[in-house]
């Protein structure tokens, strides 16, 4: 019996070991600091904005802050990967997009800096303005809560449509429609492949610019003024403690510079707006 209890203890003490060691090993595998080469902080962004951020990465090296680019080519994936820890930031969305999605999908994503502002345009393969648009014509809009809202508001500054006085209109909130306009409403990434289909098309901003719809062949383009920060991109995080992360604050001073300005202003050649020092 004497000998059956030691054996007991034994086994009872090289258990203990075990778990220690693998309590341990687990400690130190976590602790790797974030932002090296061997845990880079992986940042979703679109594939328009790749040049953009791929030039903010080398200049980040440069100060021993490793981020992996995690390209996405629609806005429904971003905010899922970084609320399931795939990401630990991204960049592609507006105030208002994410506030709607917040709501709907109870989150706390928020922004920890701003990056630009894209205008809104309307562009077509068939008229030379809107005011050319005929009884019955269709037009595509974006199809998500907030893009949506600001489509049609487009179409109201243009005085084809009247909207009721809501933060995100749909098509439900016109309230006149005097040439009966087919509002077809797509998802974002189809609009600008519509455009052969439809009489006119408001397309997103990094949208026209990958399928290559430069500022000039716009019909239309939304106002930007003190009216305008809803729109404005930026950096989010999972929660708005993440805007104190030291490595964050990295990450948002090497994008909010001259340098990023410069290429934004290349990339998007004139459609886009560096929205860090902009006075809204």
């Amino acid at each position: 019996m004497k000998s059956f209890k030691r054996l007991l203890a034994s086994a009872a003490v090289a258990a203990a070991a075990i778990v220690l060691v693998a309590c341990g090993a687990g400690k130190s595998s976590s602790s790797s600091k974030a932002g090296t080469e061997s845990n880079p902080i992986k940042v979703g962004i679109m594939t328009t904005d790749k040049p953009i951020w791929t030039d903010v990465q080398k200049r980040l090296a440069k100060d021993n802050v490793t981020i992996k680019l995690v390209e996405f080519t629609d806005y429904n994936q971003p905010n899922t990967a970084l609320e399931n820890g795939e990401l630990q930031l991204n960049a592609f969305q507006h105030h208002n997009f994410l506030d709607n999605w917040n709501k709907k999908h109870d989150t706390k994503i928020a922004a920890i800096g701003d990056t630009y502002i894209g205008p809104m345009r309307a562009y077509s393969n068939k008229i030379k303005s809107l005011k050319d648009l005929k009884k019955g014509d269709k037009v595509s809009v974006p199809n998500d809560p907030s893009n949506e809202g600001r489509a049609l508001q487009l179409l109201e500054e243009n005085g084809l449509i009247k909207l009721k006085k809501v933060a995100s209109p749909t098509t439900r909130d016109i309230t006149e429609n005097k040439l009966d306009l087919q509002i077809t409403e797509l998802d974002a990434t189809q609009t600008a492949k519509s455009l052969d289909d439809v009489a006119a098309s408001v397309v997103n901003n990094d949208i026209a610019a990958s399928a290559g719809l430069t500022p000039d062949k716009a019909i239309a383009v939304e106002k930007i003024d003190a009216k305008s920060k809803p729109w404005v991109n930026f950096i989010a995080a999972k929660t708005a403690a993440d805007k104190s992360n030291k490595t964050y604050e990295k990450i948002v001073k090497a994008y909010q510079t001259d340098a990023t300005a410069k290429l934004i202003e290349k990339v998007y050649k004139g459609s886009t707006l560096p929205a860090w020092n902009y006075k809204f």
